[in-house]
């Protein structure tokens, strides 16, 4: 494993120490790849997905072609947002998953805060 995984690896268990989805505030989880970007919300003490979106969702699939990365991101963040609603979830614990608050995380985050999602 090399250092960068390492590194967020260590990030990511001191952010966990701290963050935990309950039912009234689930978690927002944020994981991106090189190429695709992953978000879901979860409500750690039942161990569920509530509610998840990725670039890879049927819904907006065919609207990315084409997109930089970062308007991919406010894409999945609009659709999960969406479908927050939809399941009545209001407010959400954020958790960048040991990522830097930049770039696509921070525009998924943005996003889902544009579309009614308070955290």
């Amino acid at each position: 494993m090399n250092r960068r995984m390492t590194a967020r690896r260590s990030r990511k268990r001191r952010i966990r120490k701290k963050i935990s989805g309950s039912g009234e505030r689930p978690r927002l989880s944020v994981f991106r790849s090189a190429r695709h970007i992953y978000a879901q919300i979860v409500d750690d003490v039942k161990g569920h997905t509530l509610v998840a979106a990725s670039t890879l969702s049927g819904e907006i699939k065919e609207k990315l072609a084409g997109l930089k990365k970062s308007d991919t991101a406010k894409e999945v963040g609009r659709l999960l947002a969406e479908k927050a609603k939809v399941k009545g979830i209001s407010q959400v614990v954020f958790d960048r998953n040991g990522f830097l608050y930049h770039g696509r995380v921070k525009a998924v985050a943005e996003s889902c805060r544009e579309h009614g999602l308070v955290f």
